[in-house]
């Protein structure tokens, strides 16, 4: 029994290990060419730059425009990102704690969005969004991250707040708090874990994002950090330092963003998972 132990153990750390090293060594290997001249990636891809070329970043965020892309990436994913909390927490605690017969009917047609793709439905919403005058315009990006966004955080935010005793709630409305007071001075306290979850993962997503503001937007001066990367793989594609760089600019902000709040992820998913 020991010995079945030890080695289900050691496998579990062996896959653990080839994983960890699957994600890490790419981005390492990426971070090395992009500290090197273009001839020398092309001669040998695999061996460590001799110099810190550091001109690479240079050009490719002057040239590329990536200060632009970034601060709009900024913008979009921070914005969309508290609507589509914001927005979720009020439906989450609507459909958890009032029983209205439509609710659950509610709940579904939120629910169903999840089986909804952005690629099943770009070249409708970009018919729909040309017919508005909404096409090219950052209000036209806003609004399609946050309908994409609701319904897993809707979903996120009902299954939390539905473990909330009611009893927090019947008593503070005993005590003469209406339900707006409950909803910010209770709910939305107690709640701060999946929140954290809710807010990392939404901007997490929205700063990846690629192909709405690819379809959606045509000026350089609206689009996304992932789309200005991708401008490199065209005019630019015989420069790999620069094409390096980029990718190196794009990656490191989300690397350390999900380094600073690992841990409000971990716990958020499994405050989630405990309630019932």
């Amino acid at each position: 029994m020991t010995r079945n132990v030890t080695i289900w153990k050691i496998l579990s750390y062996l896959i653990m290990i080839t994983f960890t090293l699957l994600t890490i060594l790419p981005l390492i290997w990426m971070f090395l060419n992009a500290l090197k001249p273009h001839a020398l990636i092309v001669r040998n891809p695999l061996m460590p730059p001799v110099s810190f070329y550091v001109l690479n970043f240079v050009r490719s965020w002057t040239q590329g425009h990536l200060g632009v892309y970034f601060s709009n990436s900024i913008f979009y994913s921070m914005v969309s990102t508290l609507i589509t909390v914001f927005i979720a927490m009020g439906s989450g605690y609507a459909l958890s704690k009032f029983s209205y017969r439509s609710s659950r009917v509610i709940y579904m047609f939120y629910t169903l969005g999840l089986l909804i793709t952005v690629h099943s439905v770009i070249v409708p919403l970009f018919i729909m969004e040309t017919k508005l005058g909404m096409a090219n315009t950052r209000l036209g990006v806003i609004i399609p991250y946050i309908a994409f966004g609701l319904p897993f955080q809707i979903f996120l935010a009902t299954t939390y707040i539905k473990g909330i005793p009611d009893a927090m709630q019947e008593s503070a409305i005993i005590d003469g708090a209406t339900f707006l007071q409950v909803f910010r001075k209770i709910i939305l306290p107690v709640a701060t874990p999946i929140i954290s979850t809710m807010f990392i993962y939404t901007f997490l997503g929205n700063w990846n994002e690629f192909i709405l503001v690819q379809t959606l937007t045509s000026d350089i001066s609206i689009r996304s950090l992932p789309v200005g990367i991708n401008s490199f793989a065209g005019g630019m594609s015989r420069d790999y330092g620069l094409q390096f760089a980029a990718l190196t600019i794009g990656t490191v902000p989300m690397v350390i963003f999900y380094l600073i709040f690992r841990d409000k992820i971990a716990q958020g998913f499994a405050a989630g998972a405990t309630k019932e």
